[in-house]
């Protein structure tokens, strides 16, 4: 079982784009056993982030909101995040994002929508301004695509 203190240190370095970041991630994610869905949840996410492959970035954020539906609300009370269902909307933006990419606007809609949904669990403070706003964004972008 790895600790969180490693999967956080893995993170910072990927966010960093330090070298060797996107393999330290993967090196945590082979030492997550598979009932840890809290971990798993949080390295898929930014796994994704990390994938030069559009097909393997969709992937790894399937794989996040999958983990994240498995979760209890205070499963990353260890990292800061009072509420999983905090980061819900993020999980779904992102997904929704690579949906939009890979030309699946239909599935890309459903995930907005999702998101959308459980952006009242955001704060008000930058986080979940960063996240409303991508939300915003990404509804713009797919009703551009509609017209």
């Amino acid at each position: 079982m790895t600790g969180w203190d490693e999967v956080i240190a893995a993170v910072g370095r990927a966010q960093q784009g330090l070298p060797g970041g996107h393999e330290g991630l993967l090196e945590q994610w082979r030492a997550t056993s598979a009932d840890e869905h809290a971990r798993r949840c949080v390295l898929a996410h930014y796994l994704a982030d990390g994938e030069p492959e559009l097909a393997d970035e969709v992937a790894w954020d399937e794989l996040a909101l999958r983990e994240h539906a498995l979760l209890d609300d205070d499963a990353l009370t260890a990292i800061g995040i009072p509420s999983a269902r905090a980061m819900a909307p993020s999980l779904h933006l992102n997904l929704a994002d690579g949906y939009r990419r890979s030309g699946l606007v239909a599935d890309a809609e459903v995930q907005l929508a999702a998101g959308l949904a459980a952006s009242d669990a955001l704060g008000d403070d930058g986080y979940g301004r960063m996240v409303r706003g991508g939300l915003e964004r990404l509804a713009e972008q797919l009703a551009a695509v509609g017209e």
